[in-house]
């Protein structure tokens, strides 16, 4: 089935055809969005957290609408009713495990079982409902994967991978990634990928010996330093507050190399059937002076700073995204708008929530 999925999409790649660099812009102000923010979070506060659904749809919709490409601004569709329905059903879950975490641990284990079937689900629907709520050009991208496909690539291999001692874990990554890129579609134009197993391993031993070496030299300074926590309670707590802040930072600087490398990899490996390559310029520096600076801003503020460091952050991958489409693609994304957005639009509304809390 792979195997005939690749043939067909390989025969279509626009890496065969003309193609030339398109504009991709993001308008996003901090001052315009500090204003929707902060809307956001008193409302939500007031409301106890219903207004949240209401929220997550306004940024979305700024977000989405301040991002151009090839003079075309993207839309999100969802309506807060349908993100609202998807969080009852996340608090009904976690309510219920609690009730049955406090009777007993049989009932417990028995929830969980069901949750593990029930996981697959969750994640093909927040897929979905997010794929389907985003457009451009009128035409709505899409998500294909089935439950038992999910199962295997979301739920099995990463626990088999415990008997490896997580050793295979960069090759589960590796096949999630391209699992839910190769069912990624945009109206009925798929995306594909194939990725290298080689490239994940390198970026996930690299991080482990960078995460090791830094928070090594890191407390070994802290410990030179301050003072002795078997002497005071006060001391215990400096220690504390320390290591802590050590642990942030190597981090955050693994996670800074770990994303720059395999998001490099993915779009650079990935394609949309007969419309566009992909690209991506993200810097080991550049994306680790942006973490850090954002984090300080952050604490400084006492979180005020959030709408500035989502912002630059957004304004950063825009900035560092390369799209090379091909010269008829105006002729093309009109044909595709006109093949496919009747049908998607009244599945998307029938049937999809948003499963996910956030």
């Amino acid at each position: 089935m792979e195997h005939e999925h690749k043939d067909e999409t390989e025969s279509s790649s626009p890496a065969l055809m003309s193609l030339s660099p398109v504009d991709f812009r993001f308008h996003g102000k901090s001052k315009e969005f500090f204003g929707i923010w902060i809307v956001n979070v008193l409302l939500s506060i007031i409301t106890l957290g219903i207004y949240s659904a209401w929220a997550k749809v306004r940024t979305f919709r700024y977000l989405y609408g301040s991002t151009e490409l090839d003079g075309h601004r993207f839309n999100y569709l969802a309506e807060p009713m349908q993100i609202l329905k998807g969080r009852i059903l996340a608090v009904i879950l976690f309510a219920a495990y609690y009730w049955l975490s406090m009777q007993s641990p049989e009932f417990m284990f028995g929830f969980m079982a069901v949750m593990v079937f029930l996981t697959p689900f969750l994640i093909c629907s927040s897929l979905r409902f997010k794929m389907r709520m985003t457009s451009y050009r009128n035409v709505r991208f899409d998500y294909t994967g089935t439950y038992w496909q999910t199962l295997l690539y979301c739920v099995v291999l990463p626990f088999a991978s415990i008997f490896t001692l997580y050793l295979a874990m960069p090759w589960v990554l590796k096949n999630m990634d391209q699992y839910i890129v190769n069912n990624t579609k945009y109206g009925n134009k798929a995306f594909s990928t194939e990725l290298s197993g080689e490239i994940y391993f390198v970026a996930s031993f690299i991080s482990g010996i960078l995460f090791a070496i830094i928070f090594a030299v890191a407390m070994f300074v802290v410990s030179t330093v301050a003072p002795d926590a078997s002497v005071s309670e006060q001391a215990m707590n400096i220690m504390t507050f320390a290591t802590f802040a050590v642990y942030l930072l190597a981090f955050t600087i693994v996670r800074a190399f770990y994303k720059a490398r395999v998001r490099n990899h993915i779009f650079e490996s990935t394609f949309l059937q007969g419309v566009a390559n992909f690209g991506s310029t993200f810097s080991f520096n550049g994306l680790c002076y942006i973490y850090l600076t954002n984090i300080i801003a952050l604490i400084c503020s006492f979180g005020l700073a959030y709408p500035w460091t989502k912002i630059r952050m957004v304004n950063y991958a825009v900035d560092n995204t390369g799209v090379m489409a091909v010269d008829n693609r105006s002729e093309v994304i009109d044909e595709i708008g006109e093949q496919t957005t009747a049908i998607g639009d009244e599945v998307a509304n029938v049937f999809d929530v948003d499963v996910a809390l956030g």
